[in-house]
């Protein structure tokens, strides 16, 4: 059915309201399942439906027209916080480059954590003007500025900059749950625990950009904790172990120490550089370490997706750039033979078999950025090589 601006904001929980102001989530329905009927069908964008103040399933009208249902998960595995005094403190990371007003946005939804961080630092990535230390400073955040561009690089200045003992990042583009940073903390409950991602949901569907990057590129990595054992990737290194289903750099949070013993974050991977997968192939490079990871769902944070065709095509294209660069970058690290296997054998083969199914007439609307795939894999390669640490 279709909803109207006032009727969506009336569905939405109070905590959501809030944050989203009062005209909600362009093309998304938040349905609280406490004291509503489950939907039976979608909307013509998305419904994310909560119980308990938590996500647990969404149905998502896609890009090619069908209806997808994510399983709705059981109540929520939901970590309360222990006394405030218990909980080890938290720096919040915010890396940017000439985003002003996705920053501010960002900024806004830090005074409503149900645990407050105890530092909020903002990188800012070389800017070109004054406007996001403006910004910083008038939201009383920590202002570091970093004049080499790359994501990687801004992160590692914001963790020698931190003094907490959780490390966590964010995006300038997105919003926070009020129990982000509380859910992500407390989900450090043993000491094997390495890193913590949370669930990445879409702040507004109202693009077909928006609706296609959802369908097929999602960040949301299901409702239901799932928990990446070292013991598990040891032994499995025969196969690439699919890091990159740990969770989304737009919310993932580290202990301090992981750095000391782990290193910093690949400065050749990541926006500015590589273009992709610096979050990835470090929660690999933490696995081949010892550490255990686990993506917490109860953890929310809210993306505004690229809303142009154009913009999308050239995201799409650095992801792969970026994902072929550390499968390379996780055999120099790990020497894990693996890596090369399916850098340079397996997903060339099933680009060919892509290939293959296009030239026979048989177009499916994943492809539909198929040759910005492509180019953006081969590039990464080629960016590898020239760029392969010494």
């Amino acid at each position: 059915m279709s909803v109207t601006p006032n009727r969506r904001a009336n569905l939405l929980k109070p905590e959501l309201h809030k944050l989203f102001g009062p005209d909600g989530c362009s093309g998304i329905r938040h349905v609280d399942l406490d004291t509503e009927a489950a939907p039976k069908d979608c909307d013509s964008g998305m419904i994310v439906l909560w119980r308990g103040g938590f996500p647990v399933g969404h149905l998502l009208r896609g890009s090619d027209g069908e209806c997808r249902a994510a399983p709705i998960a059981a109540s929520p595995d939901r970590r309360p916080a222990p006394p405030f005094p218990d909980l080890p403190n938290a720096s919040v990371i915010i890396c940017t480059r000439d985003r002003p007003d996705e920053l501010r946005r960002c900024l806004s939804s830090l005074p409503q954590q149900s645990v407050p961080p105890a530092e909020v630092i903002v990188v800012d990535n070389a800017s070109t003007g004054s406007e996001t230390r403006e910004v910083a400073l008038a939201a009383g955040a920590i202002y570091v500025r970093e004049d080499r561009p790359g994501l990687d690089i801004a992160r590692n200045r914001g963790a020698k900059r931190a003094s907490s003992e959780i490390i966590a990042y964010t995006d300038d583009d997105v919003l926070l749950h009020p129990q982000w940073l509380e859910q992500l903390i407390t989900a450090f409950d043993r000491p094997s625990i390495g890193a913590v991602t949370g669930l990445v949901l879409p702040a507004e569907i109202a693009t077909e950009a928006q609706r296609y990057f959802e369908t097929f590129w999602s960040f949301g990595q299901g409702y239901r904790p799932q928990f990446f054992r070292a013991a598990d990737f040891a032994a499995s290194k025969h196969d690439v172990f699919p890091a990159w289903k740990i969770g989304a750099g737009a919310s993932m949070a580290f202990r301090r120490e992981v750095f000391d013993r782990a290193g910093l974050f690949d400065e050749r991977l990541d926006v500015g550089q590589a273009g992709c997968s610096g979050d990835s192939e470090y929660w690999y490079r933490l696995l081949a370490n010892g550490y255990d990871c686990l993506y917490q769902p109860t953890s929310v944070a809210f993306h505004f997706h690229r809303r142009t065709m154009d913009g999308l095509a050239k995201q799409i294209y650095f992801y792969m750039r970026g994902h072929s660069a550390a499968l390379l970058v996780q055999h120099e690290r790990t020497g894990v033979k693996a890596n090369l296997k399916q850098a340079f054998k397996w997903k060339p083969l099933w680009y060919l078999g892509r290939v293959r199914r296009r030239l026979l007439g048989r177009r499916i609307p994943e492809d539909r950025f198929l040759w910005h795939e492509i180019a953006g894999y081969a590039s990464g390669i080629l960016f590898y090589l020239r760029t392969k640490r010494g």
